[in-house]
């Protein structure tokens, strides 16, 4: 009689990875080591002070920069074997990126923002269009696709940035400090926003956050200090 048949790999798996700058006496290790396991479908939050390590991790996660040593697994895949080209391949269909400054076009329509990393691909322009605005209605846009970046207020223009982020349909949106330019009710409408898309459409989501209140929608708080993970806790969106 058999048994159960293995469990599939985490979408993301860290295994001792360390990444030393410099060298001789001026190196500075940014990460001591990390053991790190993201499974599809999570909602995590990665915290820790300044210079703890957790934006030099979320690089490697998001294949902008690579490990000194240690392993990284994407979905089984060894990352720090890819080539530059390779790892490009793997952020252009896999990873979705969301950031503070928002990172839009200003002379652009939110529209055309979006279809942008469609550009790309070499979608042909209707496919692009078709997707563009199904990502704008999953944001709650559709109304505002003509309008530029400086026609709408912080929390739209990040709502057109996480459509950018989601419309090549990634396995993982990586998110850095999503509502550090907003206000408190801006901030919680995009926490909404990103649990939405994390529970009813199952998109995995690793956000970097110095706010404790925005991390308290994650399921799970990852903790940085010194390099290390420090603590690994679900949370209360879990």
């Amino acid at each position: 009689m058999s048994g159960a048949p293995p469990s599939p790999p985490p979408l993301i798996r860290l295994t001792g990875v360390t990444k030393i700058y410099g060298h001789g006496q001026a190196s500075m290790a940014a990460l001591r080591g990390i053991d790190l396991d993201i499974g599809e479908g999570e909602f995590v939050a990665v915290m820790g002070p300044s210079g703890s390590g957790k934006s030099t991790c979320m690089n490697i996660l998001g294949c902008l920069d690579t490990p000194t040593r240690g392993s990284y697994l994407f979905r089984g895949v060894s990352v720090e074997d890819l080539g530059r080209n390779q790892r490009a391949m793997l952020r252009r269909h896999y990873l979705g990126f969301v950031f503070q400054g928002f990172n839009l076009l200003n002379r652009t329509s939110a529209l055309e923002n979006v279809e942008l990393p469609l550009i790309y691909r070499g979608l042909p322009a209707g496919q692009r269009r078709a997707a563009a605005r199904k990502a704008l209605a999953a944001v709650g846009l559709s109304d505002w696709e003509g309008h530029t970046p400086g026609e709408l207020s912080g929390g739209q223009q990040q709502r057109v940035a996480i459509a950018r982020a989601i419309v090549t349909e990634p396995a993982v949106l990586f998110a850095d400090e999503p509502t550090g330019n907003l206000d408190t009710a801006r901030s919680r409408e995009i926490m909404e926003l990103l649990t939405t898309l994390n529970r009813e459409h199952g998109l995995t989501v690793v956000m970097v956050t110095h706010e404790p209140d925005m991390a308290l929608y994650a399921k799970r708080t990852v903790h940085f200090v010194d390099g290390k993970v420090a603590a690994d806790t679900n949370g209360e969106g879990g």
